[in-house]
């Protein structure tokens, strides 16, 4: 399957415990956009993903962790691929503010193919995200 030159938005729906935690963390700390909501969930501009906040205690948090580059990666997470400034950005935002990291921003993989830039954190209903760059886009889903 080849990468489309412009990229579909995609939709995410997770659950959080608390809607205006939620909308501190996405709107004000990470900087997205809110859009429509309801009492009992949120749509977020996630550069240029709608995510969607769903009030739903029960289903928050992160479980199982997967060995990477000898780091244990939250199975389940998403996040966005930034250019580096970006990433570098936003990393230096996160620290500021007292993140406590997963895993703390570094680049993995380093001289492979795939180098990569990134972080991994939870937003504070657990919800595990992580935010990368690579030093070459090109090789996004390089072997």
């Amino acid at each position: 399957m080849s990468t489309p030159a412009i990229l579909p938005p995609f939709h995410l729906a997770f659950p959080v415990r608390d809607i205006a935690e939620a909308r501190a963390f996405y709107g004000e700390l990470l900087g997205c956009p809110e859009g429509r909501s309801s009492d009992e969930w949120v749509d977020f501009n996630f550069y240029g993903h709608q995510i969607v906040a769903h009030l739903s205690p029960d289903e928050c948090g992160h479980k199982s962790t997967s060995s990477v580059d000898s780091h244990d990666v939250p199975v389940r997470h998403y996040g966005a691929v930034l250019p580096m400034q970006d990433w570098e950005t936003l990393s230096k935002k996160l620290i500021a503010a007292g993140t406590k990291f997963v895993i703390e921003p570094y680049v993995r993989f380093k001289g492979e193919v795939g180098e990569q830039a990134t972080m991994f954190f939870l937003d504070p209903s657990g919800n595990a995200l992580e935010f990368k760059s690579f030093k070459n886009l090109d090789s996004l889903f390089a072997k």
